[in-house]
């Protein structure tokens, strides 16, 4: 079944049609394998980062409170897109009806705002512990990052919330399937008008104002380091920031190529915008626990330390 014709006056009934990448049938039981890898992969190295910042008292420090909140913000995506990703290419799975397709486009929407801003007070976080080494412990303390995180899920809500309800208002009729295995609304009759001036808005509120905040801190972390005398100095300071600049390119790049091709793009290939959507929820909490492992010393002594008791707990005989 390929299309789904629903009598416009029965918005309620509305069943969307979920796909799979175009033109590799030949190639989906190694795609299904791949995607449950990347899934597996990314809950369980999430979790760890999860489970060991908050049992060991010597993580709780900003930085790694801010990796917290990266790591829980990563699962939620994967919970988020895994049910309709994972059916359509195990189960072949196709169908969604409207609310559910509004629910998991809400909170995809929200989750990524949430992740800019998580990755902008990263961005802070380096920017004070370099530039003013000295109050760092007396800014960032624990009440303040728990405030700072509270903004954060509170701006994306406000400003992600009206989306679904004007999405819910128009006609969707004729051809119901989607380009995606995860919803992404173009299907609307009507005039769509007020919702791309809105969500353009809501974009540039967020991921834009965000991205150019990060920017102007790096700048001024840029400016800073290069006025070190000492080059080790120089190069310790910048190599605290290489983990958060690989998630901030990880994060951003995808994200902005997609709004490049929707936006002035038309002709480009479908294969390309759908591979680029797999990116942007897919590749970030894939990579992130990865990066921050290698990078962090501390971190990742604590994790080796960890899966060392937990194996030694598991090995008959271990002590």
């Amino acid at each position: 079944l390929d299309t789904v014709t629903v009598n416009d006056t029965k918005f309620k009934s509305v069943i969307f049609l979920l796909t799979r990448l175009p033109n590799h049938g030949d190639a989906h039981l190694w795609i299904s394998i791949s995607f449950c890898f990347v899934y597996v992969i990314s809950i369980v190295g999430n979790s760890v980062i999860l489970f060991i910042i908050k049992t060991d008292s010597s993580l709780h420090k900003p930085m790694y409170i801010f990796l917290y909140m990266l790591a829980t913000t990563n699962l939620g995506i994967l919970i988020t897109t895994m049910t309709t990703i994972l059916g359509i290419y195990l189960f072949i799975s196709r169908d969604i009806s409207l609310d559910a397709c509004l629910a998991q486009l809400f909170f995809i929407h929200v989750l990524h705002c949430i992740e800019s801003s998580v990755l902008l007070l990263m961005a802070f976080d380096r920017f004070i512990a370099i530039y003013n080494p000295l109050r760092y412990t007396s800014i960032l303390i624990l009440p303040r990052i728990a405030k700072m995180g509270l903004v954060a899920v509170v701006r994306a809500t406000v400003i992600i919330l009206p989306l679904p309800f004007l999405l819910k208002r128009f006609q969707y009729c004729g051809n119901n399937v989607l380009s995606h295995s995860y919803c992404v609304m173009k299907m609307a009759c009507s005039d769509i008008s007020v919702n791309s001036i809105y969500g353009l808005f809501a974009k540039l509120l967020t991921m834009g104002l965000d991205s150019l905040l990060i920017f102007l801190s790096y700048m001024m972390i840029l400016k800073k380091v290069l006025n070190t005398v000492s080059q080790a100095e120089c190069l310790r300071a910048l190599n605290t920031c290489v983990s958060h600049l690989c998630a901030v390119l990880l994060f951003y790049t995808p994200e902005i190529g997609l709004s490049v091709i929707h936006r002035f793009g038309r002709r480009s290939s479908p294969f390309l915008q759908i591979l680029l959507g797999y990116i942007s929820l897919l590749v970030p909490p894939l990579i992130n626990p990865i990066v921050y492992s290698l990078k962090s010393k501390h971190l990742r002594v604590r994790i080796i330390r960890g899966l060392g008791q937990g194996v030694r707990v598991w090995v008959p005989g271990g002590s």
